[in-house]
């Protein structure tokens, strides 16, 4: 049985109905009471469903939200997260502001956002939080990431903006299948680089740990793990970074991955 399991959100831990399967659930639930650490493992922040997911998962563990901006312990409230740099965060609100582009800034608990409308109304729903209007410049609190939220047709002229000092991890939802999450944090800052950080933490080898995704932003975590899994729905990056593979997540591809972490 390996030691450490983590597991993206959207198209892994969640289908197209934005619901985890009970069986999926109950899977888990029996790995965790065999010893192995579940960590949450997602670009979603640490409030609304994720962090009730992570709460169901690993109730007092520590899990990694914001493509490893926040590395949170759920139980005791510790953070080991990183900050956006100050010179970095003002270009994106002045490209915002230029571009009339719906961004997001995030602390730990909370963030705000550019635009209100229709797009920020079923971000803020898929994320499982009351619909509130509140501007970046509202929030208190160290800012840890910025998150650009676009149509699919205008994320590749997204992401070739410079972003100096600052790294990208575009992701999508099977919830919110026309809209691409560009994700925006501190350069050098990853998935991979909090799930190194929770397997330090728990003394756990990351030859015994497992990464399961399903897109780009999972890809630094799958890199860094001796037992990558790619879900059947995953991007090209995420197979090809893929050691094993398993099904659909709504075909309960993660229930496949969780029987092979305990035989490993």
């Amino acid at each position: 049985m390996l030691g450490l399991l983590c597991v993206d959100v959207d198209g892994t831990l969640i289908g197209s109905d934005n619901t985890v399967r009970e069986d999926v659930w109950a899977a888990l639930a029996d790995a965790r009471a065999r010893g192995m650490r579940v960590a949450v493992c997602s670009g979603r922040p640490a409030f609304g469903n994720a962090l009730d997911y992570a709460r169901r998962l690993d109730p007092d563990g520590w899990h990694v939200f914001q493509n490893g901006a926040s590395v949170v312990n759920v139980g005791s409230g510790e953070s080991l997260s990183e900050g956006l740099p100050e010179e970095g965060l003002a270009l994106l609100l002045g490209r915002a502001e230029a571009t009339g582009r719906l961004l997001e800034v995030y602390t730990d608990r909370d963030y705000g956002f550019t635009v209100p409308g229709n797009l920020a109304r079923r971000h803020a729903e898929l994320l499982g939080l009351t619909y509130e209007v509140r501007s970046p410049q509202e929030l208190t609190g160290t800012r840890v990431r910025a998150q650009w939220v676009v149509p699919h047709a205008e994320g590749p002229g997204v992401q070739a903006e410079p972003h100096p000092g600052l790294d990208l991890h575009p992701a999508g939802s099977p919830a919110m299948p026309d809209t691409l999450f560009v994700s925006v944090t501190r350069a050098g800052v990853s998935k991979g680089s909090a799930v190194t950080r929770v397997a330090e933490a728990y003394g756990v080898p990351l030859s015994r740990a497992m990464m399961v995704g399903d897109g780009h932003n999972d890809v630094t975590a799958m890199r860094v793990v001796g037992h990558p899994v790619a879900m059947g729905n995953a991007d090209a990056e995420a197979r090809a970074a893929g050691r094993w593979h398993v099904g659909h997540v709504d075909a309960g591809g993660l229930l496949e991955a969780v029987e092979l972490a305990l035989r490993l």
